[in-house]
C-alpha cells in the first residue's frame, strides 16, 4: 500500500521522513542565523528554540504543540530578518508536515 510522502519512512534509514525534513530545516536556519551578522534582540530566543527543535527531531517523535510553540517564537524572534526568511519558510514547512495539533 502506497502511503503519502509525510507518511512513508525513508529508505533503509527507519526514520519518518518528515522527522529527517524536520531536521534539514532546522540544521540550515541554524547555519544561516549563526552566520548572519547583525545581532539583534531576541537572536538567542531563536537559537534556544532551534535547539529545541532539534532535540525534539532527534528524538524521533515529537510533539506538535511544542513544535508550533517553537515555530511561532523563532519566527517572531527572527521574523523581521529578510536574510532568513526561506531559511524560516523551511522550517515552518517541515513543522507542517506534522499536521495540526489536536483539538482538545
Amino acid at each position: 500500500m502506497l502511503r503519502s510522502v509525510g507518511q512513508t519512512r525513508v529508505t533503509g534509514s527507519g526514520e519518518d521522513p518528515r522527522v529527517t525534513e524536520l531536521r534539514t530545516a532546522v540544521s540550515r536556519l541554524r547555519r544561516e542565523l549563526a552566520g548572519h551578522p547583525a545581532e539583534f534582540p531576541d537572536r538567542g530566543i531563536a537559537e534556544d528554540e532551534l535547539a529545541a527543535l532539534d532535540a525534539m527531531a532527534a528524538g524521533g517523535a515529537p510533539e506538535i504543540p511544542r513544535l508550533r510553540r517553537s515555530l511561532l517564537l523563532i519566527a517572531g524572534a527572527i521574523g523581521s530578518v529578510s536574510a532568513l526568511a526561506s531559511a524560516l519558510r523551511d522550517v515552518r514547512v517541515a513543522v507542517d508536515l506534522f499536521g495540526e495539533p489536536p483539538r482538545g
